[in-house]
């Protein structure tokens, strides 16, 4: 049989790929929608107000340049291929000199020279990173100064793993066609910075396919489009005409640069920790009892874990329990679940560990989110070995290697994550 030591040694599976995305409807009144798709359009993420509403008349072309990896063309043709499909939107590859959209492969480190707290961004009238460094500081790059959309370049990272790749393309591409804010509030979107849903929803296809319904044109102002969504989410959404309103309350401005000093970089420790703590009591505060609440928690829990780990799980456990009472939630519970079933594996506790593992890896799978996929396959390996199964562990765990070949990348980076998390079990710990 072989052992964890062989499959570390040898060549890796090949990459595993998704196949067709399981589109959800979005479950939500059509008076919260219509109050979503005016706060995505016409608001920027700093809380700037835009007073036009802007997209492509029009048909839309896309090119890439640069140094595309192998998996970027295929994941770019599905996601095409969606926008078509489900947002009613006339999009398409073209391999000629121009564009309307020009996706530009780049180095990491490129992209940090220009945006260094990007991962990946997009930016109008531009077609090449170079471009953008000559035109940064012009109006042309503004958002603001937009009254329609003709060009506009998005940066993906060449180097990165081919997931990150895929979700740079979603969330840079939405935003090329649509909105241009996130909104936290948002539970089942890619327009929400918390970067639990990485492919395009059931939600953020709608507020595309509103985007370009023909009751809606350039230039409109706000008030112009929030009297014509009635009628056109209507005739898009008939469900959410009988599902009733509910009361939301706005994200302030104070919890949303606490997350951001917490999750993003260049902070110190003790600072990021604070502000994590910061952002968790003004949820309570609040009387929050949403998904915001429990990445409160959750966000905390990660912070404090390497030094107070029972508290960090009582942090987790406060999460599950307002996710509990939070439908169309289970993607936020399989990222905490992560991190409650490594604790069990590390107190040997290998059937609760499975128990929690179980219900989750379906819903990895249908977010077509390999990096989770895989590391859940990859502790409920550890826990089949705790519980005596290691024969169904070690199929398990290859079979795991061809996401994580998806999610995490290179080789290094997929043998890491699989030392990390053999490191959590008790009997590994004692050799």
């Amino acid at each position: 049989m072989p052992t964890r030591a062989t499959i570390a040694d040898s060549t890796l599976p090949p990459m595993k790929a998704f196949g067709a995305t399981e589109v959800r409807p979005p479950v939500s009144s059509n008076a919260n929608i219509a109050a979503d798709f005016l706060a995505l359009h016409f608001e920027l993420e700093s809380g700037r107000a835009l007073d036009t509403f802007t997209r492509f008349e029009g048909p839309i072309t896309v090119r890439v340049t640069g140094k595309a990896p192998p998996s970027l063309r295929p994941d770019l043709r599905a996601l095409l291929g969606r926008l078509q499909r489900e947002a009613n939107i006339n999009i398409g590859e073209v391999t000629g000199p121009e564009a309307n959209i020009t996706i530009q492969a780049v180095s990491r480190d490129e992209i940090r020279r220009a945006l260094p707290q990007a991962a990946c961004f997009v930016v109008p009238n531009v077609t090449s990173i170079d471009d953008y460094r000559r035109n940064r500081h012009r109006a042309q790059t503004n958002w603001s100064m937009l009254r329609e959309r003709y060009r506009l370049g998005i940066f993906v990272p060449a180097d990165a793993a081919p997931q990150e790749i895929r979700d740079c393309l979603h969330e840079e591409l939405a935003q090329a066609l649509g909105p241009l804010n996130d909104l936290y509030q948002l539970s089942d979107s890619v327009f929400n910075d918390d970067n639990v849903h990485t492919v395009l929803t059931g939600f953020d296809m709608l507020i595309l396919r509103a985007t370009y319904a023909p009751e809606l044109h350039s230039g409109m102002s706000r008030a112009e489009v929030a009297a014509r969504l009635p009628a056109l989410l209507s005739r898009l959404n008939p469900r959410g005409e009988s599902e009733p309103p509910r009361a939301v309350q706005p994200t302030p401005r104070a919890w949303i640069d606490d997350v951001q000093t917490a999750l993003g970089p260049g902070a110190a420790f003790e600072a990021r920790r604070r502000a994590a703590t910061e952002a968790a009591r003004i949820a309570q505060d609040l009387g929050w009892q949403d998904h915001r609440r429990a990445f409160s928690h959750y966000m905390l829990g990660r912070m404090i874990q390497s030094y107070d780990p029972a508290l960090a799980q009582q942090h987790y456990a406060s999460a599950l329990a307002l996710l509990d009472r939070t439908p169309g939630t289970e993607l936020h519970r399989a990222f905490i679940t992560t991190q409650t079933a490594a604790y069990l594996i590390t107190q040997g506790e290998g059937t609760s560990a499975i128990r929690q593992i179980d219900p989750c890896l379906p819903v990895a799978a249908r977010a077509e989110n390999a990096a989770l996929l895989a590391t859940l396959m990859l502790l409920k390996a550890e826990a089949l070995d705790l519980s005596g199964r290691s024969d169904e562990a070690q199929d398990l765990r290859m079979d795991s290697i061809g996401w994580a070949r998806y999610g995490f990348g290179s080789d290094y980076a997929v043998h890491a994550k699989m030392r990390e998390i053999a490191a959590l079990s008790p009997h590994t710990r004692r050799l």
